[in-house]
């Protein structure tokens, strides 16, 4: 055997493999929602694909230290001058090295097209939000079902009652609605299917502004908030100007986020502060 070759061979494949891990990672849901959904490709769950990316990563970054050591000789050969001489800024060495800012601080900076790439990974998160739906909060498939029912405000009597109805099979309400979703064939969202027309929520546009971002805070738009919480977009555009945040109602949280080099949920403390000066 010839390790040199097998060192070339593994890395070329564990290279073909990373990206193609890379690009179902990039479309993949968002994890509260291919949890919540049981959201599979070629029957891999999200996980699997991300356990996948990780140690075919590893096994890349393993053969590309043998393959470097196996030639040091050719790369040693481009860090010299025409004199022969070992340098490291080369003029080869510099281009790579001003790409490889040019697309770390661009993405930093979220400047295009870099920040193109990463909306279109956005958008195909936010189709999976509207394809799949929400759930009642972050992981709730986690959740007893006896805790379930409280924190989605659900009436325990009348839930448990639909899930005789639909012949759902569990061994008490302290089992997670995941466990009791598989041992139904079901996904959690079916699940939560059933028990829903038990729910004891109010829906009302008055509902008071939550303290902490709701399930797919970033897909929504500003104007979906707004009439969600019954607020004014254009006191709160103005109230964001006053924040030095230019924002449209039609733009979705996640985009007047990324304008500011902003994650949403830091976002959502300015909008939270911003709705509590507006009710004062």
């Amino acid at each position: 055997m010839n390790l040199r070759k097998i060192t070339s061979l593994t890395m070329l494949l564990s290279f073909v493999l990373c990206i193609l891990t890379s690009i179902i990672l990039y479309i993949v849901p968002e994890g509260r929602i291919a949890y919540w959904a049981e959201w599979r490709l070629w029957g891999l769950s999200k996980s699997e694909w991300g356990n996948l990316h990780i140690n075919l990563g590893f096994l890349f970054l393993v053969a590309g230290l043998l393959h470097l050591f196996y030639n040091w000789s050719v790369v040693a050969a481009y860090m010299k001058n025409k004199a022969r001489e070992m340098k490291i800024f080369t003029s080869s060495f510099n281009v790579a090295l001003i790409l490889t800012l040019v697309v770390g601080l661009g993405t930093y900076w979220q400047i295009p097209p870099l920040s193109t790439i990463l909306n279109v990974g956005h958008s195909f998160k936010d189709a999976a939000a509207k394809r799949y739906g929400e759930p009642p909060y972050g992981h709730a498939e986690l959740s007893p079902l006896h805790s379930f029912f409280k924190k989605a405000e659900i009436d325990p009597v009348k839930a448990l009652e639909l899930l005789a109805k639909a012949e759902i099979i569990m061994e008490n309400d302290k089992e997670t609605i995941a466990a009791i979703a598989a041992r139904n064939h079901l996904t959690p969202k079916a699940l939560y299917d059933i028990i829903k027309p038990a729910s004891t929520a109010v829906e009302t546009s008055s509902a008071s502004f939550p303290d902490e971002p709701m399930a797919g805070f970033g897909h929504k738009t500003l104007a979906e908030i707004c009439t969600e919480y019954n607020l004014q977009p254009a006191v709160i555009v103005q109230g964001l100007a006053r924040e030095n945040i230019t924002a449209i109602p039609e733009q979705t949280i996640r985009e007047i986020a990324g304008s500011i080099n902003m994650d949403p949920h830091a976002f959502f403390i300015i909008l939270h502060r911003v709705v509590t000066q507006q009710n004062k």
